[in-house]
């Protein structure tokens, strides 16, 4: 459709947080702080999930490639929102709104995947410890995480593409502090019911599908946990699956909240609140919940800082 007697938009406004300036200084330093420590965590459990020799299973395979997703998905949201906060204008380009959105699709959908991909493993290892390296071979294990990456491209190509031809001939001022679909969607001058229904149906395949994976394989860990005669058996069996437990509930407890509930129950304020918790706070905790749960990822990072300090004591001057 094209824009009739109005100029199609060209850039939108991001209205973010508030327009207190004392108040905008206040949050980008929390979330410069916020964000550097996503990046230290997760960079250091890349790292030592790379180079310790103890750590080269398929748990922590896994778990690099969360971590690298992590860093992505806030590299495409943080330092625009940082840059915002310390700019008088807040604007993004119409292109640079649709890159942005595609790409929060994009990782999105496919961290859902590699999370059900995680509880099968979990399962795997739980229910079938003797074959668990002949079933998860490092062939499977590569291509469990190679389906995860690119299960984001279908939803996060057809949401960007179908939403950003839409016609956005009136009002551009966003109200929100990055390009979500349900905010650009307010924007768009003629009817988006077929939209907004293929959103719903993406929304449920994309979400709720590896949801319902998780569940069958936590349901069929707990039925084997149950049935272990050793209740020191149990206590260890489910301390390793407890961390991968607490980052599934924060991920899809905050994406239903902002996906899944009726548009009437939702305010602009609480909305923002809801996505700042799972694309901001969400990607800091989780390499803190994988570290202070886990005694392999601890001991791991002793064991690589204390090679590096050797290395550098030991270097001739």
């Amino acid at each position: 459709m094209i824009c009739e007697n109005h100029t199609r938009v060209t850039e939108f406004v991001l209205l973010g947080f508030t327009n207190n300036p004392e108040m905008q200084v206040s949050l980008f330093i929390l979330f410069l702080i916020i964000y550097t420590v996503t990046l230290l965590g997760n960079f250091l459990i890349i790292t030592v999930t790379s180079v310790d020799p103890a750590l080269q299973t398929p748990m922590y395979f896994f778990l690099r490639n969360l971590s690298l997703l992590e860093v992505c998905f806030t590299l495409v949201m943080v330092p625009k929102m940082l840059v915002d906060l310390v700019s008088l204008r807040k604007i993004i380009s119409f292109v640079g709104c649709g890159i942005q959105m595609y790409f929060f699709f994009f990782f999105g959908s496919s961290e859902c995947f590699l999370l059900s991909m995680m509880a099968y493993d979990r399962f795997v290892a739980i229910g079938n410890p003797l074959r668990y390296s002949v079933i998860m071979n490092r062939s499977l294990c590569l291509w469990m995480a190679v389906g995860s990456w690119m299960s984001g491209v279908p939803v996060s190509m057809l949401q960007t593409a179908w939403l950003m031809a839409l016609p956005f001939c009136g009002p551009n001022t966003i109200d929100h502090f990055f390009c979500d679909g349900p905010p650009v969607l307010k924007l768009v001058t003629q009817d988006t019911t077929m939209y907004e229904m293929q959103a719903l149906a993406s929304t449920l395949l994309f979400i709720m599908f590896p949801f319902s994976l998780i569940l069958v394989s936590y349901t069929r860990i707990i039925i084997t946990i149950l049935k272990m005669p050793s209740a020191t058996g149990r206590q260890k069996a489910f301390s390793t699956c407890s961390s991968h437990l607490i980052v599934v509930s924060l991920f899809y407890g905050t994406a239903s909240l902002t996906y899944l509930r009726p548009k009437s129950n939702q305010s602009p304020e609480s909305k923002k609140l809801v996505s700042l918790s799972y694309t901001v706070i969400t990607p800091m905790l989780n390499p803190i919940i994988y570290s202070l749960r886990n005694n392999e990822v601890k001991g791991a990072v002793k064991r690589t800082v204390t090679r590096k300090v050797l290395k550098d004591t030991c270097l001739p001057l």
